[in-house]
């Protein structure tokens, strides 16, 4: 794995070059700043700080200067500009304390604690050193006597330094945050825990290449991307993507650069890219603009991130396999129960159906409601072991061939138990014709003990079969077997899941499902 930097120079700007991938010419006009907040009611004070702080620039990032002639107006600048990297505060302006109020008002009520705050006073005697640097969260005091155009360069660097390392601490908390929230669900993974891990990743680099978290103009300062056969996917980003047109420009520059391992030649100056590999294969990628040229360090602790990144995916593809092979289990062991069961048509499929949406209106998730509706397609496979004279028997039951029939549930149970992927299709299988009253079988214990999706089942199998056809009935009206499922909630159904179901029926959402059962009959 290796990471690939562009080769655009700093100097093409002929003509005709894709404005969107053209590098900046030089300095004049950065894609980032840092932003100085100047609150001084004297206006030569603020022209000097101009004059004294022309051609100021740190890490290779010019300097804007903010305005406020108050700190009322003070206030509407750091609304605008929530980046402020530093503010240079007089005292007396409006009151002979407002500069004072407004270093409460930014530390207490806008939480701000990155921004650095240097007091710059000409009547030290109103708020003498001691006294503000006791009681007032500053970074520095300054008599403006004392600052000459040296030494209030030297102020303005230091504090600029300072907030720069504060940003990339910061950033790298919140990074190592995401990526510990996704860790506990990182060997059970899902789309959504590889997308919170990818965000820390990304949010880490950030911190680590002191990209900024805002731009000056509209730009992409990070990205990571995963892309199979069909379509390149982002995972996480550094901002809303509100260049579309210039995203989509990166995205295909990537794409192109790490599957045919060539440096792109239309990117920006300084940009990575980190190929994500997976069995040799390339994957994916991390794309970052960084605001300096990266040392060997940096490069190698991205490298390492990358293939954290990478191991993430594996472990993604990994998972999908099982759970398809667990969907191919689940469908063959279905065929073959509904090949030795064929009078009841595409039960199994209905049930399935019918499972879903009914956990959905309990509130469980749609990862939860699919994984109870592919178990439930097993709910009748110990019906492999049933006679198929009495399943196919043209008539009622005797009773005698009624405790075979019923047997079913254990022979269900011994098939699915020793298998912990197929744990909750074992449940189902064994007591999906338990009662809430305690009066069903196999164990005669109220469905109460068994979990949800057992009591889902118990519904709608016993709805399903009322409205289809079999050898010994003609199927129901949809709205007497409705009365049906109302008039045994709390007896012989859960009456929580039984009025769900009601309602579903009600609102239409089963009306294809049972058009399905209908068209077979």
């Amino acid at each position: 794995m290796k990471i690939v930097r562009t080769s655009g120079s700093s100097g093409d700007t002929s003509s005709g070059a894709d404005p969107l991938s053209r590098p900046p010419a030089n300095l004049a006009n950065p894609r980032h700043t840092w932003k100085l907040l100047v609150v001084d009611d004297e206006p030569d004070m603020r022209t000097i700080t101009r004059m004294n702080l022309k051609g100021f620039s740190f890490a290779e990032r010019d300097l804007e200067i903010i305005d406020a002639s108050s700190a009322a107006e003070a206030r509407d600048q750091l609304a605008a500009h929530p980046d402020i990297a530093l503010a240079l505060i007089d005292v007396v302006m409006e009151t002979d304390d407002a500069g004072l109020r407004l270093v409460e008002y930014i530390r207490k009520e806008l939480k701000n604690t990155m921004v650095r705050l240097i007091i710059r006073t000409g009547q030290p005697g109103l708020a003498p050193e001691r006294y503000v640097i006791d009681h007032f969260d500053i970074d520095d005091y300054k008599d403006k006597t004392e600052l000459t155009a040296t030494h209030l360069y030297t102020a303005v660097r230091s504090a600029i330094k300072s907030y720069r390392d504060l940003r990339s601490i910061d950033l790298n908390r919140v990074g190592l945050q995401h990526v510990l929230m996704a860790a506990p669900d990182i060997y059970r993974i899902s789309n959504r825990s590889l997308n919170q891990f990818f965000q820390g990743v990304l949010t880490q680099i950030i911190g680590l290449c002191n990209l900024s978290n805002s731009s000056f103009i509209s730009t992409i300062e990070g990205a990571i991307a995963t892309f199979d056969e069909t379509e390149v996917t982002i995972q996480a980003s550094s901002n809303k993507l509100e260049s579309q047109e210039r995203f989509a420009h990166i995205r295909e520059q990537c794409t192109q650069s790490v599957l045919s391992g060539q440096a792109p030649q239309s990117l920006r100056k300084d940009a990575y890219i980190v190929p994500l590999v997976v069995n040799k294969k390339p994957t994916g990628f991390i794309y970052i603009e960084p605001t300096h040229d990266l040392d060997e360090q940096d490069r190698s602790l991205i490298n390492m991130m990358a293939q954290q990144c990478s191991s993430a995916l594996e472990n993604l593809h990994l998972h999908g396999e099982l759970t398809q092979s667990y969907d191919h289990i689940i469908n063959m062991l279905a065929t073959i129960a509904e090949f030795k069961d064929s009078a009841t048509g595409n039960h199994i499929n209905r049930i399935d159906r019918y499972t879903r949406l009914v956990a959905l209106e309990l509130g469980l998730s749609e990862e939860e409601a699919a994984h109870i509706g592919t178990a439930s397609r097993l709910h009748d496979v110990g019906k492999i072991g049933i006679p198929d004279a009495i399943l196919r028997k043209p008539g009622r039951l005797t009773e005698d061939e009624i405790v075979v029939v019923r047997t079913h549930t254990h022979i269900g149970k011994t098939i699915l138990q020793n298998d912990p992927h197929l744990a909750t299709a074992c449940e189902i299988a064994t007591h999906h014709h338990e009662r809430w009253d305690g009066k069903g079988y196999p164990d005669g214990r109220p469905s109460s003990e068994y979990p949800l999706a057992t009591r889902i089942v118990s519904v709608i199998d016993v709805f399903d079969a009322l409205i289809s056809r079999r050898p010994y009935k003609e199927p129901w009206n949809p709205d007497d077997a409705a009365r049906e499922l109302e008039n045994g909630a709390g007896t012989q159904f859960d009456p929580t899941v039984a009025q769900a179901v009601l309602r579903l029926y009600r609102q239409g959402s089963f009306d294809a499902i049972i058009q399905a059962a209908q068209d077979i009959g």
